[in-house]
């Protein structure tokens, strides 16, 4: 076991890899200079400079790109001249020095992300760490209505297969799986936030947290989650509906079923004892798959709603171009994606004994 998770870490840290070169070399061929950028039109030649030197812009694209890697990596090389990029500073690191050499020291710290161009030099890991909450909370609240209504309806289709239910939930589901995002946020907050406002005391905007009207307080507005939560939840609902019946029916048509039945077994029992495990493998990694990327930020229903989480910073970012927060944030997306991944493949070995760790 530790063999196979060592072996999906390495694999894991491989595709990271590459993921960060590839935004790296994406955003920094952008015309444009970047010292410009966080100085707007508040520059002059000797800012300027400074902010290049600070920084690293003055230098090559290829020791930029060391230097990016130096600062997202956990374990980085820093020299102990005030005046170098890599001077270990504690307003950019929580770092413990594990050697020196010479005028080189390694240090042990936390990946660092730089700082947004846009908000007065705030580094990008407070910004997500401010919206990444909200996210993970329309996230959780969205895959939760996509497993509980999704295997409930999924199991049922299953076991009435062929009859008007069975059929509706079909057309549910692919209407569910054919409906843009952006489309099904719109419709929902025009319907049940405006039309229906009276009725459902919705709102068509609004985040998790609110600042009362004299602007002195924050409360929690949990009903700004219905909305959003629900559209978030449709798609994946739908993959699990078809996910779920499919998988229950091909289970069900196994021998150890057939001897479960001759055993005196009746449905119930045989679906909660036998066959709902067994056919969870194929629901499991869309569920995971979906999570993943409900915490990367779905950008569209945070927008439209305007639900302050990642996405929706993702989008502003790019309008602002903001670049060392689209970096940060894709780089916790794919940070995101890939632990998910290595964890649902050791889940598996629960679920079904069959799969073997090779």
């Amino acid at each position: 076991m530790f063999q196979y998770i060592l072996n999906k870490v390495f694999y894991g840290f491989l595709t990271l890899f590459g993921v960060v070169t590839v935004i790296f070399f994406l955003f920094n061929v952008l015309p444009g200079d970047p010292a410009r950028m966080m100085l707007d039109q508040r520059e002059d030649s000797s800012q300027l400079e400074s902010i290049r030197k600070k920084y690293g812009f003055d230098q090559p694209i290829a020791i930029q790109y060391l230097y990016y890697l130096n600062d997202i990596s956990p374990v980085s090389f820093h020299s102990s001249s005030k005046e170098s990029y890599t001077y270990l500073n504690k307003r950019k690191y929580s770092f413990v020095t594990l050697g020196k050499f010479g005028e080189v020291s390694i240090a042990l710290k936390t990946p660092y992300l730089r700082q947004s161009f846009q908000k007065n030099g705030k580094n990008v890991s407070d910004v997500i760490k401010e919206t990444m909450p909200n996210t993970f909370v329309l996230a959780v609240s969205a895959i939760c209505i996509a497993i509980v209504l999704g295997f409930f309806l999924g199991v049922v289709s299953a076991v009435h297969k062929d009859t008007i239910f069975d059929k509706i939930v079909a057309v549910i589901s692919t209407l569910g799986m054919s409906i843009p995002s952006f489309f099904s946020s719109i419709l929902f907050a025009w319907f049940f936030g405006f039309v229906l406002h009276d009725i459902t005391d919705l709102e068509m905007t609004g985040s998790l947290y609110e600042v009362d009207d004299f602007g002195e307080s924050v409360h929690v507005k949990w009903s700004n989650l219905v909305l959003p939560a629900l559209v978030l939840g449709i798609r994946p609902l739908a993959v699990v509906i078809q996910l779920m019946r499919n998988s229950l029916l091909e289970v069900l048509s196994q021998d150890y079923i057939r001897t479960a039945k001759a055993k005196g077994l009746n449905r119930y029992q045989i679906i909660r004892s036998h066959a709902f495990k067994n056919s969870l493998n194929p629901v499991i990694t869309a569920i995971s798959g979906w999570f993943a990327s409900m915490l990367a930020g779905a950008v569209f229903v945070e927008y439209i709603f305007n639900w302050n989480g990642l996405g929706k910073e993702i989008v502003n970012s790019l309008n602002t171009l903001d670049l060392p927060v689209i970096m940060g944030s894709v780089f916790v997306i794919a940070t995101i994606f890939i632990t998910i991944n290595i964890l649902v493949d050791i889940i598996y070995t629960w679920l079904d004994p069959r799969v073997k760790l090779k």
